[in-house]
């Protein structure tokens, strides 16, 4: 059996000006990086804008397990199959961050043959927008730290500097470090740290800026710091937004690749789910509307992350309006979430599949709190059932959602027809599409609409720094904006060893931090980290390269 790393090296890719003559796009449109991928230029802009959107469908799935769910995979697979079903489809993506690639994941281009390609090149630097975030992050620190060097003018606190720096890595020994050690020359001591460059604000930034003024005047509104009598400290204060902005001059243009089937797919931005907003970027989605019948994208983790904070913050601010989701299982994570051990997960276990199917239940019920209809795509193992399959049928189809098997890894587009199918039904039927909440109610109040309604929580506990935070933002009039929740993906509860459908429990946000750029409040929750670290086994021991350029062991 060919791996992942593999069927991308055989796919026979098209020019990537070809793909993008589907699209309406000429050369004058494009500005290529080698044969297969481009960046679209902004002013494509102006001759789309006028014209009607497209169905936007969003993939997303249960909370993730050891077993796999296929959410990429089935995003592709099911775009390529809706294409072959005679539509005109774009797929829009994240990019992967080189810190999960080289750590636990491996490649996140998709798998099997539904995959978006180059994938190497996906996974590997791409088109360089990730370090764009990076090189922009670190200069503002840079900045910082050179303004208190240089007699502090602004009277930035140094105990109080809440702008962190980045790479694109795990890397748990620069969670918390000491800067400035060495002399008067070499700065100001204090205490610092890394998070990974996916879950600086910059990222958020980038994915949900309408242009390049859009992107200034959010850089501008950063708070990066607070003075000794606190008051905020913000990057328009720093006078530097316009060396950050231009940083992002070609990284704001959305990346152009394709499908193993040579579907047209966005693939920019990359914010990280559990702990950022989890989405591509705006403008690719905007841009991707106009030019299609339907766009299919996906948004990070479980649907209690990505589809949630997808609605409620995205669209929100971009003004769009899902027209159906697809909640993406299998049966062996739905018994992962039923106790069963990875090891064991081939073997029929249907006490523990049905328990398991509380997790999905849960989500289910959750997308029809947004007003939307769920099609269930069941992504096919080897080791299933027809006796399992069916009860997990029977069971979606109880609860009011379409259901249908995907076979998309093994057949690519062929394989996803049942589901697209199910969708292009799903995506004519009347909606009433509604956020879950009023970003203008307190703080306190929305996040417990989205433990209470989201996660299935009990009530909200808030540490005393929390609790302050939240006093002190409210006082600063940032109350009014929506909240992204920074949670483990493996529960539905804060508690990432709560499996299936937790009850009886309460969630504890331990700090809130503001986001003033992107727009909104971030609430950390349980033992998340922004800058995770590696595994006991990497996924970097087993990648190599040969002489020739061939790569292994990627995905």
């Amino acid at each position: 059996m060919k791996t992942d790393v593999e069927i991308a090296q055989a796919a026979q890719m098209k020019p990537i000006s070809q793909v993008a003559a589907e699209l309406g796009l000429g050369e004058d449109d494009l500005e290529l990086y080698g044969k297969y991928k481009a960046k679209v230029s902004l002013e494509v802009w102006e001759r789309l804008k006028d014209r009607p959107n497209g169905k936007l469908i969003l993939v997303s799935a249960i909370n993730p397990t050891p077993a796999g769910e296929g959410k990429t995979t089935n995003t592709v697979g099911i775009g390529d199959a809706l294409r072959r079903l005679g539509k005109k489809v774009v797929i829009a993506l994240r990019e992967p961050s080189l810190g999960p690639c080289f750590g636990v994941k491996g490649g996140a281009a998709g798998g099997g043959y539904a995959q978006v390609v180059p994938m190497e090149d996906i996974n590997l630097h791409f088109t360089g927008d990730i370090h764009a975030v990076t090189s922009a992050n670190n200069l503002l620190a840079a900045v910082i730290d050179n303004h208190i060097h240089h007699g502090n003018e602004l009277s930035i606190d140094p105990r109080r500097i809440t702008w962190r720096r980045v790479m694109d890595l795990n890397e748990r020994a620069l969670r918390s470090i000491v800067l400035g050690l060495g002399g008067k020359a070499n700065g100001i001591p204090r205490e610092g740290g890394f998070d990974i460059a996916v879950a600086s604000e910059l990222m958020a930034i980038l994915c949900l800026s309408s242009d390049l003024e859009d992107m200034k005047a959010r850089i501008n509104r950063i708070i990066v710091a607070y003075t000794y009598d606190n008051r905020p400290v913000t990057v328009a204060d720093l006078k530097v937004a316009g060396a950050l902005t231009l940083l992002f001059k070609d990284a704001i243009k959305p990346n152009l690749v394709q499908t193993l089937e040579n579907t047209p797919a966005f693939v920019h931005g990359g914010p990280f789910a559990n702990i950022a907003h989890g989405c591509n970027s705006v403008m690719a989605s905007k841009f991707a509307l106009k030019m299609a019948d339907v766009l299919i994208t996906e948004a990070g983790f479980g649907a209690d992350l990505g589809a949630e904070k997808f609605i409620d913050i995205k669209c929100r601010f971009a003004g769009l309006e899902p027209d159906a989701v697809v909640l993406v299982t299998t049966v062996r994570a739905l018994k992962s979430h039923g106790g069963v051990a990875k090891a064991d997960l081939g073997q029929v276990n249907m006490a523990a599949l049905e328990k398991g199917l509380d997790n999905l239940r849960k989500h289910i019920e959750n997308i029809g709190k947004f007003g939307l209809p769920a099609v269930v795509a069941i992504n096919a193992f080897p080791t299933d059932t027809a006796e399992e399959l069916a009860f997990v049928e029977s069971q979606c189809q109880a609860l009011g959602a379409e259901v249908a098997l995907s076979e998309v890894w093994a057949q690519g587009g062929a394989g996803g027809e049942a589901v697209a199918r199910k969708l292009l039904a799903a995506i004519e039927k009347p909606k009433q599409f509604r956020f879950l909440y009023d970003e203008k109610l307190p703080i306190k109040q929305k996040i417990a609409i989205i433990a209470r309604e989201i996660y299935g929580a009990d009530g909200v506990n808030y540490t005393a720094a929390a609790d302050k935070t939240i006093s002190e933002l409210t006082a600063m009039g940032f109350d009014k904006t929506p909240i992204c929740m920074a949670k483990t993906q493996y529960s539905l509860s804060d508690d990432a060893t709560k499996l299936g459908r937790p009850v009886g429990f309460n969630v504890t946000v331990r700090e809130v931090r503001v986001s003033a750029g992107a727009g909104f409040l971030v609430a950390i929750t349980g033992e998340i980290m922004t800058m995770p670290g590696l595994p006991k086994q990497p996924a970097a021991e087993v990648m190599d390269i040969d002489n020739s350029g061939k790569i292994m062991g990627l995905f």
